[in-house]
């Protein structure tokens, strides 16, 4: 027998009244999007130190407080826009008739404002959250590598200057070489707000081979000319030193090229001969590549780059170390390379480097309390003697005792140099003693 089933239609949740304004209404919507964003405002929440593992490797609590400072701004903007919101809102509900353009633009802002923060957020969560993971104590590492570039150059000035905090902070990505954030710069990853402190990009490989980190005085010196105000000074002063002497072709080219020439030389300064041979492994490429020259490039040719750090070699006394760089560069790459440059360029390009040395490192700067930054900062033949000592304790894995942070870069060169043990021992003890300082 074929019992016939009878469908009832399921009633509305609120009403089965057609047209009923409980079913759905302009003032619910109105109601739902200030729900909405007072839940996003809620759930905006700082950054907390707890987050992000052990004091041992954490973020110190300046750098988490400056990021929170964007986080504070951020809250106070949405929770302004959401109390406007409210207003507008309950004005509508009142009149029926009004417009609501200005109660949806409202909305729009706070959705946006609130994707923004989230973004930042993410950011900071990101890098932060590295230090809970397996490169949190190389990370801190690189921090006190950093930390150390600063205190030599701040120790070193001719004036006290009030000193810049926070301090670089290092972190990890793959994908490309070291880079640098200055601080203040607007970032994107921040919304274009400025950045708080120096922030100090380093893929996987360079950590995992500490005798590569000569990258590292290189990024901290970018960062050490914008805190010392020769960002937008010392195109104008290597002009100057070369006015009269070189011509204006040639001029507007090293002038272009003043942030990547600083960071090279200052990298030298800090860390001596090692930061060549580091350098060396990073610039020698293919001869095409190497020998490149585009006229609107901030990075100097990788062709001349060694020859600019060699010739700053021999002003810092190590005449033997430059000549077996520029023997062997020479070697890889001959100077008949240089064709490519351009012709004013090229036929000053020895005056050229002598010039840009003298600019950078030896005429005496305001900012640093009218010292050269060689006066500043430099590594001597004493210098190496440490360097040494640290390079046999490296490899046997015991402790460097007092020797400053940024010169076990170059004991690490000097361990792998003379195969004093086995890389990954190097490696292991390098971060072990960055651990213990």
């Amino acid at each position: 027998m074929l019992v016939e089933i009878r469908h009832t239609p399921a009633a509305p949740l609120l009403t089965t009244a057609p047209g009923d304004r409980r079913l759905y209404s302009r003032a619910r919507f109105i109601d739902r999007q200030v729900l909405n964003a007072r839940r996003y405002l809620d759930g905006l929440a700082l950054l907390e130190p707890e987050e992000f593992g052990t004091e041992a490797v954490q973020p110190t609590i300046a750098h988490i407080r400056a990021a929170n400072v964007l986080v504070r701004d951020l809250h106070a903007a949405l929770a302004r826009d959401v109390t406007e919101m409210s207003r507008v809102g309950a004005a509508l509900k009142a009149d029926p008739g009004a417009a609501p353009a200005g109660f949806l633009h409202l909305k729009d802002r706070v959705y946006l404002q609130t994707q923004e923060a989230e973004k930042l957020l993410a950011f900071y969560r990101g890098i932060f959250t590295q230090r809970t993971g397996p490169f949190g104590g190389k990370l801190r590492g690189v921090d006190r590598i950093a930390r150390n570039c600063y205190q030599a150059v701040w120790m070193g000035l001719g004036r006290a200057l009030s000193v810049p905090a926070p301090q670089p902070f290092a972190y990890l990505e793959d994908g490309n070489g070291p880079a640098t954030y200055r601080r203040g710069v607007r970032l994107s990853k921040l919304g274009k707000r400025p950045n708080p402190f120096p922030l100090v990009k380093v893929p996987q490989h360079r950590l995992h081979n500490p005798w590569t980190l000569g990258a590292i005085p290189h990024e901290v010196a970018h960062n050490l000319q914008n805190d010392l105000g020769l960002w937008e000074d010392m195109p104008k002063r290597i002009a100057a030193r070369m006015r009269a002497k070189l011509p204006p072709e040639a001029i507007a080219v090293w002038t272009r090229w003043h942030k990547e020439s600083f960071a090279d030389l200052a990298g030298c300064l800090l860390i001596g001969p090692a930061y060549v041979e580091s350098l060396i492994d990073v610039v020698g490429r293919t001869k095409s590549r190497t020998a490149h020259f585009n006229p609107e490039g901030v990075h100097p040719t990788p062709l001349l780059r060694v020859p600019l750090n060699c010739s700053l070699l021999r002003r810092m006394g190590f005449q033997a170390e430059a000549r077996a760089f520029e023997t062997a560069w020479n070697r890889i790459y001959p100077p008949a390379l240089r064709r490519n440059l351009p012709r004013p360029f090229r036929d000053t390009v020895e005056a050229g480097t002598t010039l840009m040395v003298q600019a950078i490192c030896y005429d005496p700067l305001p900012q640093l309390g009218n010292r050269a930054l060689a006066q500043v900062v430099s590594f001597g033949h004493r210098d190496v003697a440490f360097v040494t000592e640290a390079a046999h304790r490296l490899a046997r894995g015991e402790n460097t005792g007092v020797l400053p942070e940024r010169h076990l870069i170059a004991a690490a060169r000097l361990a792998i140099s003379r195969k004093g043990a086995d890389p990954a021992a190097i490696s292991r003890n390098f971060y072990a003693t960055l651990q213990r300082v």
